[in-house]
């Protein structure tokens, strides 16, 4: 199969869809390798390192797309490089489709098959190749977190862990998934005063009996939130509901009842968000205040540290690309019930149902819309 990998255009976004070594992987299983130039420069990876891999280098987006059946990137594909897309090709990225109609449509025009990273699942019911990101974006988000609190930021001028004789920086986490587990971890370490709100009384057993008196562990209930919200220094917000738009669990006017220089960092955003006042951000401007609230929502977190993020991501997803390469797209989403659960678009109809019902549209199951490709 021929597989293209363009450069990503989205802003500040610095990952790429195959390292090196997966090249490798692919070249090794008699596959055709299309990078387009300096795609992997930002997570550190030269042309000559594809090169060598065995990949073969062209200079524009619009060849990659020409030239392929299976196009592999990072993000989702911007209006540009939607209207490069062909009825005969496969799309495999990240897509966050239930907030973006505009995506929607277009890729529902293009005829292409699309699957989303963000709702591919495991034997478990898990999500294996949102996992990475959600990890490295749980970090970050604590990491932000602290340095939005910082006054020349316009935050409330807050050491995360403190000092001696000062009390530390109240977080407080929304939703003890992933993203919740890995922004723990880090606020934990930083010694700041930490609770995590999350519907599943399993999951808050688990992170109790991980860390104990380290953090505060609540049933995620509306007066809960409210209550911890508005006495928090810093909220991390990181609900997920599965290819569906966030739920907003942080109102306008908890928002407006936060103290002066609190911060939001909303991990949602990809899918909408999960507070009422979050708009998508870029890293060039990734910051607004609402109310005296500082607001960081960069969609894109994990490009900041395209490198890490680039082999943790391909980690995930090279065994469901080497199976797409080797069986082809058709046949690998036909019998690998967990990777069809990845398509979202196919054939020109909304194969995903909570994207379907986020913007209205008519559902068709993706094991119908598979037989008209």
């Amino acid at each position: 199969m021929q597989i293209g990998v363009p450069k990503e255009i989205k802003n500040h976004e610095y990952r790429v869809g195959l390292s090196p070594a997966g090249v490798k992987e692919l070249v090794q299983d008699g596959h055709d390798i299309f990078i387009e130039s300096t795609a992997g420069n930002g997570a550190g990876f030269g042309d000559q390192d594809y090169q060598k891999a065995g990949a073969v280098i062209l200079d524009t987006a619009e060849q990659i797309f020409l030239q392929c059946e299976l196009i592999v990137k990072v993000k989702e594909p911007l209006p540009s490089e939607r209207i490069l897309l062909q009825p005969h090709q496969t799309l495999f990225t990240y897509l966050h489709l239930a907030p973006d109609p505009d995506q929607t449509a277009d890729l529902i025009q293009s005829g292409a098959c699309c699957i989303a990273y963000e709702t591919v699942v495991d034997h478990h019911g898990k999500l294996p190749l949102l996992a990475p990101m959600s990890e490295v974006a749980g970090r970050m988000s604590i990491q932000a977190g602290a340095r939005c609190l910082e006054k020349s930021m316009q935050g409330r001028g807050v050491l995360l862990g403190g000092v001696p004789g000062v009390e530390p920086a109240r977080v407080v986490i929304i939703g003890g998934g992933v993203v919740g587990q890995n922004a723990i971890t880090v606020a934990v370490g930083m010694g700041a005063q930490v609770s995590v709100l999350d519907t599943s009384v399993d999951q808050l057993r688990r992170l109790d009996q991980q860390y104990g008196n380290r953090i505060c562990t609540l049933y995620s209930s509306s007066q809960a939130i409210e209550d911890f919200v508005i006495n928090a220094d810093l909220v991390i917000g990181g609900v997920l509901l599965p290819g569906a738009a966030a739920p907003k669990l942080v109102s306008y006017e908890l928002v407006g009842a936060m103290k002066a220089g609190a911060v939001i960092v909303d991990v949602a955003i990809d899918q909408g968000g999960c507070v009422a006042t979050s708009k998508a951000t870029t890293h060039d401007n990734p910051t607004f205040v609402v109310d005296d609230v500082v607001h960081y929502c960069v969609a894109n977190m994990p490009g900041a540290v395209a490198r890490t993020s680039t082999i943790a991501l391909n980690n995930a997803t090279l065994p469901y690309i080497l199976e797409l390469a080797n069986k082809g797209s058709k046949r690998s989403l036909t019998e690998n019930p967990q990777l069809r659960e990845g398509v979202n678009i196919c054939g020109g109809k909304v194969t995903h149902k909570p994207v379907a019902d986020a913007q209205g549209l008519e559902y068709t199951p993706a094991s119908v819309a598979l037989k008209s490709i």
